[in-house]
């Protein structure tokens, strides 16, 4: 059974982000406390302060840089069997934890946990849109706890998409292994990683409420991507993976348009 001793936040600070200190509040006001480090390949005044403010260490990435570089330099620091990578930008309601542990220690073999999310726009809470009524019509089938070790089921379900916010995901190390991302993408990295995940023997874990907060500005890495088509390049890829080229096409065509609705 898995503990809050089990569990870190690896917490991915760049630069100097305005937002990193609602980010690390956010962790700290878990009901359940875990482990909180904060990882940076770009040490900075900004984060010491923050992070001697709030008693955390700060690990530097001297290694591969890139973001697969740096969540993988995040996962490999943390030295529990569960980890979370959380983004600076983003915040954690307080039950995160909790309902993680409640829900994972409910599996069979789990090999990974995530909940959903919701958005803060212009500092506002968004807990409805049309983005987010698609990625929960998505994820539907695995608020049934028989689906969670559905091989098929997630496949289908990541087939049309990636609906799991990265930020949401509690990552069973066991499973993803050492070193889980690659830097050959800069906006599917994730999405790579559910694939290639899913293809293994193990749970899924779904906790529809939303436990976690994606803020939506004009600074944020997802909102550049999208900027220079890079995201559209790698979704299409993606969509190979599970589809013919015609069929991946004929898809790229109705997932582009959500991808409005991370512009501020």
């Amino acid at each position: 059974m898995f503990t809050k001793e089990n569990h870190t936040f690896a917490l991915c600070a760049y630069k100097e982000s305005a937002y990193l200190e609602d980010a690390v509040k956010s962790l700290i006001n878990q009901t359940v406390k875990s482990k909180i480090i904060i990882c940076t390949s770009t040490p900075n005044g900004l984060i010491d302060s923050i992070a001697s403010k709030y008693d955390l260490p700060v690990y530097v990435n001297l290694g591969e840089k890139g973001i697969g570089g740096d969540w993988n330099f995040a996962y490999n620091t943390a030295d529990t069997e569960l980890v979370t990578i959380a983004h600076q930008d983003d915040i954690y309601e307080p039950d995160y934890v909790k309902e993680m542990l409640e829900f994972i220690n409910r599996s069979k073999n789990p090999i990974m946990y995530f909940c959903g999310s919701f958005e803060l726009r212009n500092g506002e809470k968004v807990l409805d849109n049309k983005l987010l009524k698609i990625k929960r019509l998505m994820l539907s089938p695995l608020k049934t706890k028989m689906f969670w070790n559905s091989k098929f089921i997630r496949r289908r379900i990541l087939s049309f998409g990636c609906p799991i916010c990265c930020p949401a995901v509690s990552m069973v190390k066991e499973s993803f292994g050492v070193s889980p991302f690659t830097n050959d993408y800069l906006s599917d990295i994730d999405w790579q990683q559910w694939e290639i995940q899913s293809r293994k023997t193990g749970a899924f874990v779904y906790n529809p409420a939303p436990l976690m907060c994606h803020r939506i500005h004009e600074a944020s890495t997802t909102s550049k991507i999208i900027g220079d088509n890079t995201r559209s390049k790698e979704d299409y890829d993606m969509y190979k993976k599970f589809w013919p080229s015609f069929i991946a096409k004929a898809l790229m065509k109705f997932y582009q348009k959500g991808q409005d609705s991370n512009n501020v």
